[in-house]
C-alpha cells in the first residue's frame, strides 16, 4: 500500500480505539442502567455496535501487520507498476483520465484511485507510455491510449 493509504488505516484504527471504544462503553454503561436487558432496544444495539467495532480494529491491526508500505516518491520509470499515476486518453472520446494505481483497501475512483486488481489497472500494468490498452469496462470494451506515468 502507499504512505497515504497506510497513514489513513492507521488514523482509522486510532479513531476506533481512542474514540469509538470509550463511546460504545459509555453507551453500553447506560442502557444497562435503564433495567431489563432481555427488552433493552438501546443495551442491543450498543452491543451490536460494540461488536462492528471490534470486528473492524481486529480487520486494521490484520491490515496494518501485514502491509508492506511503498514510498511511490522513489519509484521511477515508464513502465506502469504500483504507485503509477497514469494519465490515459479515451481513444473513442478523446476523454482524458488521470489514476493512481494503489492497494485494494486504498482505491477511490472518485479521488483518481484505483485498485491495483481492478480491470482497468490490470490492463496497465507493465505497459509504457505511448502504448495503446483495451479494456473491459462496465460499459463494454474501451481503448485507451497512455499519455504519461509520473510518480508522486
Amino acid at each position: 500500500m502507499t504512505e497515504g493509504g497506510h497513514v489513513a488505516l492507521v488514523n482509522e484504527l486510532r479513531h476506533r480505539q481512542q474514540v469509538e471504544r470509550p463511546r460504545i462503553i459509555t453507551a453500553i454503561s447506560e442502557a444497562r442502567a435503564h433495567g431489563d436487558l432481555s427488552e433493552n432496544a438501546e443495551y442491543h444495539a450498543a452491543k451490536e455496535l460494540q461488536s462492528l467495532n471490534e470486528g473492524r480494529i481486529a480487520e486494521l491491526e490484520d491490515k496494518l501487520s501485514r502491509a508492506e508500505v511503498i514510498d511511490v516518491s522513489k519509484l521511477s520509470g515508464d513502465v506502469v507498476k504500483f504507485g503509477a499515476t497514469v494519465t490515459l486518453v479515451d481513444e473513442d472520446t478523446e476523454e482524458e483520465k488521470v489514476w493512481q494505481i494503489v492497494g485494494d483497501s486504498e482505491a477511490d475512483a472518485k479521488a483518481g484511485r484505483i485498485s491495483i486488481s481492478s480491470p482497468v489497472a490490470r490492463a496497465l500494468i507493465g505497459k509504457k507510455k505511448g502504448s495503446s490498452v483495451e479494456v473491459m469496462t462496465p460499459k463494454g470494451a474501451r481503448s485507451f491510449e497512455i499519455v504519461e506515468v509520473r510518480w508522486k
